[in-house]
């Protein structure tokens, strides 16, 4: 047998959010170092690993299905993930799955792998693995994770029984693996979290060292350090804790992206109390006023809840009036759904699902006029875009106010001499309700 036949093979499959994405490029990084070929079908495989999401019932059903696809495929199949904090939910609809961890269990997933399909007997392959490890997103932007867990619980969330309480990494390990990145080509971080302003809350803050300075864990000193690395920096899942108001001037002076995405989930105080959620709206309204005249650039993101157990009528009334106040640039709005295990499930009132659906076209109807609204006001400016690929038609890329898979995008059609990575001005010329046009102008 040749030494290439003997090489194993493990099929990988990720679903969910961007930290459940780095969850996998870890695990992917340390299968490449072991020798391990990760292959992209089922049939070449001698093992799949399923990392799982498990946040509402729909990424629970996508879960499912999922796994029952690689078991039909393959037939050895590990899960690991959020979903798999249900173990025997897992094993009712599954049982012949192999093994199953919870999130974050690299260890565990590694022994499992490492039991059913035993590693190569060689020294590392170091020489295969770049030294920003495996990556699952393009080569020019990567996420950046910084903790695990989360220490609120509201009442429409599992994620603290699936991931733990707040657990923050070392600063200086995170600072580290952001060099990394950036030396590796990477122009744009994305900084995730369960809760990212909460980051260095469970160690006090302590002091940690990168480049032999002393450097505070929290979100403003880290969001300081990472701006001297001379790339876009774009903050996610921010709570809107009272020290968020201390990373808007860094915006205004260009140090990181204007682009804060901060769940808000409502606007009723009745129903923020209900979810356990910070509940004073006109605070919410007075600090993006004054953000937006520090920063006057800032692009606002956020999600929102409807049909939550005990939203009367004129609880919804008063979420589409902060919406017409607030004029966020960027929504994205859920209908309340159960999920398995969660306080809200106990909770009276429940709202009908045809009310849910009516009061969710309601609110996205208002939202996608103010978002067009707010895309007008771009057109005739230029804009810093960074180019994410280009194709036939041309190029497409983002500017400052947009993330990857989420927000917007800017296309510059026929124009084909840029590439991806690369960070151009462009002059916008037409707008949607989502989606800019424009062309490039000289650098």
């Amino acid at each position: 047998m040749s030494q290439t036949n003997q090489v194993p093979k493990i099929g990988f499959v990720s679903l969910g959010c961007p930290k459940n994405l780095v969850d996998s490029e870890r695990i992917l990084t340390e299968l490449r170092t072991e020798g391990y070929q990760v292959v992209p079908t089922y049939d070449d495989a001698d093992l799949v690993i399923v990392n799982t999401c498990g946040f509402i019932d729909s990424a629970v059903q996508e879960s499912l299905e999922a796994i029952g696809e690689a078991l039909d495929e393959n037939g050895k199949v590990i899960v690991t993930g959020c979903l798999g904090a249900k173990e025997n939910q897992i094993r009712e609809v599954h049982p012949k799955v192999l093994e199953i961890t919870g999130p974050h269990s690299y260890e565990q997933v590694l022994s499992h792998i490492h039991h059913y399909v035993p590693k190569p007997s060689h020294n590392p392959f170091t020489s295969l693995v770049p030294e920003q490890g495996v990556k699952l997103t393009p080569r020019h932007y990567a996420y950046l994770k910084i903790s695990e867990g989360c220490n609120h619980r509201c009442t429409f969330c599992i994620i603290p029984s699936m991931r733990g309480d707040l657990d923050s990494r070392p600063i200086g390990e995170v600072l580290n693996e952001a060099k990394r990145l950036v030396n590796a080509g990477v122009k744009e971080l994305l900084v995730i979290s369960q809760d990212t302003s909460a980051y260095g809350v469970d160690t006090k803050h302590q002091t940690g060292f990168w480049d032999g300075m002393p450097v505070k864990t929290s979100m403003v000193s880290l969001c300081e350090q990472l701006a001297k690395l001379g790339i876009w920096v774009r903050l996610h899942y921010v709570y809107p804790y009272p020290h968020v108001d201390e990373v808007i001037p860094l915006m205004a002076e260009g140090k990181i992206l204007p682009y804060l995405d901060i769940p808000l989930q409502h606007a009723s105080p009745k129903v923020l109390k209900l979810m356990k959620r910070p509940g004073s709206v006109e605070r919410t309204l007075e600090r993006v006023k004054r953000w937006r005249e520090i920063c006057p650039e800032l692009t606002l993101r956020s999600t929102f809840i409807v049909g939550f157990p005990g939203e009367t009528e004129e609880d919804f009334q008063m979420l589409l009036d902060f919406l017409t106040e607030a004029r966020l640039d960027r929504v994205g709005c859920f209908k309340y759904s159960p999920v398995e295990g969660a306080k809200a499930n106990e909770l009276p009132d429940q709202v009908p699902e045809e009310v849910k659906e009516e009061r969710y076209h309601r609110f996205m109807q208002l939202q996608q006029q103010i978002s067009t609204e707010r895309l007008q006001e771009k057109i005739g400016k230029v804009l810093p875009v960074i180019i994410d690929e280009v194709d036939e038609e041309g190029a497409i890329g983002r500017s400052m106010a947009d993330a990857p898979e989420i927000d917007g995008a800017v296309y510059l059609n026929e124009q084909f001499d840029v590439e991806p990575g690369q960070i151009v001005r462009v002059l916008i010329e037409h707008a949607d309700e989502y989606d800019l046009w424009g062309t490039i102008v000289e650098q």
